[in-house]
């Protein structure tokens, strides 16, 4: 094992040194991959008690950037896994975190290493000295990240990157089942979508898919003065808790299929918006009535269970089952 000079400088990072960390690395913060990085050590405490986070937890962060979260799942006592897709900062941060928690050491590489996502992603490894992984960061897309080296995570905790939050969280919902639970930080619109209850203005999509995982609530707003840069609009912490079961026996991709259809044009009553799928408007009215779903509904009118039995009935007819629906 390779030691890191560790000098400890305290448990979190600070305005001073993030904005010195970035200068020192050439890092400027950009649009592009929705950087804005947290500030206030406050804010970091708050999202980790939030998260429930436990001593000798697996945590996947992703898009840990400079570290002031990672530092602060790592003061919990967690393992993180930490996925960032900026080359220059996923080098930066093992060395970060070695300055602020001592006793931790650079892993030599295994000779056959578990494959993250990407066959080749680069994974670095932070070891203390009884030989626990206490930070493994790859780099790589976390779009493209199909698995992670190590144990399973329980836990998703972020501040993800504005501009693919969304297509992360499911992403990561669905091809990490052992996540018991979630606590993103998100810009605040999108927590209103993630957590919209069917007949809202704000329900939609997200809000649908997410339900299929975990029940969400919104927990906290986080005003803009704790990023840097300073982000145009307010930020909201959303809290996941994955359901123990799925709320239908049918196949997630049919309920996803129904709902993408339903809210592709949001103001069409669900007999329309579906007539691709059932086969005709008729068709799909038959199909809704066998659902108990309205015909004359519309997307937003509709809970996960009743896409959930939309969708049921979908795969009856098209396999000529019971109610098959002739077009």
């Amino acid at each position: 094992m390779v030691r890191l000079a560790a000098v400890h400088t305290g448990p979190l990072l600070g305005p001073a040194e993030i904005r010195e960390l970035a200068d020192q690395a050439g890092v400027r913060p950009t649009k592009t991959l929705g950087q804005n990085f947290v500030l206030d050590g406050g804010t970091v405490r708050k999202i980790v008690r939030q998260a429930d986070v436990v001593a000798g937890e697996r945590v996947v962060e992703v898009g840990p950037g400079l570290g002031s979260l990672t530092l602060g799942l790592l003061e919990a006592g967690a393992d993180v896994v930490a996925v960032e897709i900026d080359p220059v900062l996923a080098r930066l941060l093992p060395s970060t975190v070695a300055r602020h928690v001592p006793g931790l050491s650079l892993a030599e590489p295994a000779t056959e290493p578990e494959p993250p996502a990407d066959r080749g992603a680069p994974v670095t490894v932070l070891r203390d000295a009884a030989g626990r992984d206490r930070l493994t960061v790859v780099t790589a897309d976390a779009l493209r990240v199909e698995q992670l080296p190590g144990p399973a995570p329980t836990a998703l905790v972020a501040n993800l990157p504005y501009n693919v939050s969304v297509p992360v969280l499911l992403t990561f919902l669905e091809r990490f089942d052992s996540l018991q639970r979630a606590l993103v930080m998100v810009q605040a619109e999108v927590a209103d979508r993630l957590v919209a209850p069917p007949g809202s203005r704000t329900y939609g999509v997200p809000s649908a898919k997410v339900a299929w995982y975990a029940t969400a609530r919104r927990t906290a707003t986080v005003g803009r003065a704790v990023f840097w840069p300073v982000p145009n609009v307010d930020s909201a912490l959303v809290r996941l808790d994955r359901r123990s079961a799925p709320p239908a026996a049918v196949d997630r991709s049919a309920v996803f299929t129904v709902v993408d259809a339903a809210f592709a044009q949001r103001r069409k009553m669900l007999r329309s918006a579906l007539a691709g799928l059932a086969g005709s408007s008729s068709a799909a009215e038959v199909v809704l009535t066998a659902a108990g779903v309205a015909p004359t509904a519309r997307g937003e009118d509709v809970d996960i269970a009743g896409f959930s039995r939309i969708a049921a009935r979908l795969v009856e007819a098209a396999s000529g089952g019971p109610g098959t629906v002739g077009t």
